[in-house]
């Protein structure tokens, strides 16, 4: 990865709508920035990651409003991709599966997130996701892994 895509990537991880900027995708980028600001507003997000982070998992369940935090893991992940994406002039194929199901198994660890105990500690609703990133990411890259080997041996039969 080059300085620039990392940079880009970073800038993205960091608030969504970032990265597109520095891509010079000012329109979607200042959209991303809206929404991203709506959602975390409406899902008092930020008031769950204090809460969070300073121990108080059962405060940051119950101020978190579920209805709008369920739009942030796609809206989140998919900046990130468009970021990425869009540093790079012919993007690996099938690159955007470890986004995608980074997507998706950070929503589904945010739906388990009131009642899911690891180990008799409730995670909550930052830090379950948080860590549902890693199969996302774990699975994407084995589907990814096993389409790539599939069509290799299609494109080259023994």
């Amino acid at each position: 990865m080059k300085h620039r895509q990392l940079e880009i990537l970073l800038w993205s991880i960091a608030f969504p709508g970032f990265g597109q900027l520095l891509n010079h995708h000012f329109i979607k980028g200042l959209v991303f920035i809206l929404f991203e600001v709506i959602i975390n507003m409406n899902s008092l997000f930020n008031t769950a990651i204090k809460l969070s982070f300073t121990g108080e998992i059962q405060e940051a369940v119950e101020v978190t409003n579920y209805q709008w935090l369920m739009f942030y893991p796609c809206l989140y992940v998919f900046a990130i991709w468009d970021a990425y994406k869009n540093s790079q002039i012919n993007p690996p194929p099938y690159a955007f599966l470890p986004f995608v199901f980074s997507a998706y198994f950070i929503t589904v660890g945010l739906i388990y997130s009131p009642h899911f105990k690891l180990f008799g500690i409730l995670l909550g609703p930052i830090w379950l996701p948080i860590l549902s990133i890693i199969p996302g990411i774990i699975v994407g890259f084995g589907i990814r892994w096993i389409i790539l080997s599939v069509s290799e041996k299609q494109s080259n039969p023994s």
